[in-house]
């Protein structure tokens, strides 16, 4: 089972900028939607961004305009270029990935489609 490894979290000022990074399985070929989802202590994971295996993207609400969502397809990364920090932004970000779904299931981010996880990177955003 493909087991995605994020990276690049950190601490940053208000205004500021991060990249994360996830890592995932070179040879699983039906992975056709990646995704970030983000969990603030005490709140609901919250959907940020999606990308298809097109290239097409998806991001919610609170993010568009700051965040961007890529993939590098010869080193089979997904980035998640994140500008304009907000201390709200604050949580542990996860990459997900889905196999084998439509682009409608793939932009509308349910966390019940994606079957492979990472264990999360800490975003922290101070005033």
């Amino acid at each position: 089972q493909v087991q995605p490894v994020e990276s690049g979290g950190g601490s940053v000022q208000a205004g500021g900028s991060l990249t994360l990074s996830c890592a995932g399985s070179k040879n699983d070929y039906s992975i056709n939607c990646r995704a970030w989802f983000r969990q603030a202590p005490g709140k609901e994971r919250e959907a940020v961004a999606a990308i298809y295996s097109g290239g097409v993207t998806s991001y919610g609400d609170s993010v568009k305009g700051r965040f961007t969502i890529s993939r590098d397809n010869a080193k089979n990364t997904v980035s998640l270029q994140m500008n304009d920090l907000k201390p709200e932004d604050t949580a542990v970000y996860y990459c997900a990935l889905a196999p084998l779904v439509t682009w409608g299931v793939c932009r509308t981010m349910d966390s019940k489609d994606f079957k492979n996880w990472g264990q999360g990177t800490q975003v922290t955003v101070s005033s």
